[in-house]
Formats: C-alpha cells, sequence, structure tokens
C-alpha cells in the first residue's frame, strides 16, 4: 500500500523553518547573511517577523526544498 501524504494546513511557514533548523542542528547566527542580519534572523525565528518572498527564496536554496514552504 502506498502512503499519502496530506500536508497539515496548520504548519506555518515558522514552523518549517524550526523543524529545519532542529533537525540539521543549526543555531541562527548559520542563517545570518541567508536570510539577513543577525537582528532579523532572531525576529524570523521568534515570529516577530514574517518571511519575506526574498527570504523564502534563500531559505529554499539553503535547504535545497521548494521555497514554498517557507511561504
Amino acid at each position: 500500500m502506498q502512503e499519502v501524504y496530506y500536508p497539515d494546513p496548520e504548519v506555518t511557514p515558522r514552523d518549517v523553518l524550526l523543524h529545519f533548523i532542529e533537525v540539521r542542528e543549526l543555531k541562527q547566527a548559520d542563517l545570518v547573511g541567508v536570510i539577513g542580519s543577525k537582528g532579523v534572523v532572531s525576529e524570523v525565528v521568534n515570529g516577530k517577523r514574517a518571511i519575506s518572498k526574498a527570504q523564502a527564496k534563500a531559505l529554499g536554496e539553503f535547504f535545497n526544498v521548494n521555497p514554498s514552504v517557507f511561504i
């Protein structure tokens, strides 16, 4: 029997980012330069700033995934 994946509509772009950070054992500092300064990374990770389209594209390239998971 084939497995079928149903995306969880409650999962936010931030949740996806936090998951990638956790599974790759990254620190916020590892994303500085990918999506912005230390302050911008902190705001995104802490949910105080949304992930922009440009940041989603950069994160997609960094994590080698479709950028749409961050939008």
